[in-house]
């Protein structure tokens, strides 16, 4: 658990501080120059609503009721309905993490003095956020434009003191009764306050950097996974000579193959192509692992650049400009985020193929170079690992489906007004489930990869001392080698919380140093 702080202040925040928030349930606290922005800002709407003349946000309705100017005794009242009506998610619940994220995020765009929202408002959703107690969000519901406004109604609503929310310890109840339990007072929202605290790309944009950070560190996982089958199919490593890379110079392909081939490094299985089995080449699968998982670090590298621009944003409409004007924009709109996330699905689906079609090559007797079919103890007797690929293949498969864009699609919506939408929330959701199936495909090339490096070293074969300390640690975890068929899927759920917690890297870089 995150002990630290993080200070909110007036020009975005981190990818660090968004992790450590989601995850790590690190404190919120509101600079002192954020206040000064809240309060400047506060002063121009109060202003702007003591106006006769209608201004969008403040005096107004919303979307396609923008026409109708609402009088002072029935502004309080708007700003409620609004979150009130807008709080229609359906379906399962959103993870905690993801809550906290967008929650975050709405505060970080809150603190830039940009909305016109009051101290009070942001000093209460901080307070939420340290409490623990995350709002009840639901998977559907967001187009993602104007921004997530679902999700973070439901969100609203807390603050409000309304609908139900977890607690730090897991139940849900009453948002009303855990915010007194805690002795934070419900907001009552003034002019603008409602519209400003849903109309935000929060949601897509917590979920981007929570899967920045996750497929950051597989694409580290996959690179030792694939020198891991390389060296059981005892392939050559010339490959990933630095100067073959040199001259196609996509700076991912060349962290990889450098990932790889330290990995490698001391193998005496590497390099037996003129065996008992010659060949000129390995497939594909196996000699262009860096380029592939190249491209997919090159994608990540421009997420993260639209992921930074965005962290940096202040998005809201109408906005409060720094020269006292409140003008209304077209910043909600998703597409951005949308994009990235798409891109992101493919490369990881694309990841999730080739890792498959090795593992499905340690595994077939006629492309293996010598390995024993399904990498079992007595074929015939034993099925081996020949259901592991069938799973992994399921996943591989899946992943497809969800690589076919969210962001293509728009559906009209608000009669009209918002015609086209970005559904980056939709890319998001599906993006999330891509990389869970993509550490679960990552784990069975590690299991079977691992398997058959021990097959090699009992036929008189030395790993290199990256890929032994692997296997040593991976049957520290209690993942089990070759043997008699047994129960699988266990191993399977053991190889996969191993790559997850990190400890696959954590076993490598002792003998290799730190990988990229």
């Amino acid at each position: 658990m995150d002990t630290h702080t993080v200070v909110v202040g007036t020009s975005g925040t981190t990818a660090q501080d968004v992790i450590a928030v989601a995850r790590g349930n690190a404190r919120v606290e509101l600079s002192a120059a954020a206040v000064d922005a809240l309060a400047a800002a506060r002063e121009i709407v109060d202003a702007l609503a003591a106006e006769p003349e209608p201004v969008y946000g403040v005096s107004t309705g919303f979307g396609a009721l923008a026409s109708r100017h609402i009088g002072q005794d029935l502004r309080a009242r708007l700003q409620r309905n609004i979150v009130r009506s807008h709080a229609a998610g359906m379906g399962p619940r959103v993870e905690r993490e993801v809550v906290r994220a967008l929650m975050f995020l709405r505060l970080k765009t809150v603190a830039s003095g940009r909305t016109g929202v009051r101290p009070e408002v942001a000093r209460t959703m901080a307070d939420v956020l340290n409490a623990g107690i995350t709002p009840v969000v639901h998977e559907y519901g967001s187009l993602g434009c104007s921004g997530d406004l679902a999700p973070l109604s439901h969100c609203a609503l807390t603050l409000m003191g309304e609908g139900d929310a977890e607690g730090p310890d897991g139940t849900v109840r009453p948002a009303g009764e855990l915010l007194a339990a805690h002795g934070i007072t419900p907001v009552e929202l003034r002019e603008k306050e409602g519209l400003a605290l849903l109309n935000g790309t929060d949601g897509m944009l917590g979920m981007l950097v929570i899967a920045l950070a996750d497929l950051k560190s597989l694409y580290t996982c996959a690179d030792i996974t694939a020198a891991l089958s390389l060296e059981a199919l005892l392939g050559t490593d010339k490959v990933l000579a630095p100067e073959l890379h040199a001259i196609r110079p996509h700076p991912g392909q060349g962290v990889s193959a450098d990932n790889m081939l330290r990995v490698l490094a001391g193998s005496g299985l590497t390099g037996h192509h003129q065996d008992d089995a010659p060949r000129v080449q390995d497939a594909y699968s196996v000699r262009c692992a860096p380029q592939v998982n190249g491209a997919g670090r090159d994608t990540l590298d421009h997420a993260a650049i639209v992921a930074a621009r965005e962290l940096a944003s202040a998005v809201d409409n109408p906005v409060v400009l720094p020269d006292g004007r409140v003008e209304s924009n077209g910043n909600f709109h998703g597409a951005p985020i949308a994009y990235v996330l798409d891109f992101l699905a493919i490369v990881a689906a694309d990841l999730g193929s080739i890792t498959e079609r090795r593992t499905d090559r340690l595994l077939d007797r006629n492309r293996s170079h010598g390995l024993p079919p399904f990498l079992a103890d007595d074929a015939g007797v034993d099925s081996g690992l020949m259901i592991a690929q069938y799973t992994q293949a399921a996943l591989v498969s899946e992943m497809k489906r969800l690589a076919v864009p969210a962001s293509a699609d728009s559906i009209p919506s608000s009669a009209m007004q918002e015609d086209h939408v970005s559904m980056g929330w939709s890319a998001a959701r599906k993006l999330r489930t891509a990389v869970d199936d993509l550490a679960r495909i990552v784990a069975v090339e590690l299991y079977a990869a691992t398997r058959a490096i021990e097959l090699r070293a009992a036929g008189g074969l030395t790993p290199a001392p990256a890929s032994q300390a692997v296997i040593e640690a991976l049957r520290a975890a209690g993942v089990e080698g070759p043997g008699p068929d047994r129960f699988l899927s266990p191993d399977l759920a053991a190889a996969d919380a191993f790559v997850r917690a990190g400890k696959l890297v954590a076993a490598v870089e002792p003998v290799t140093g730190p990988l990229h």
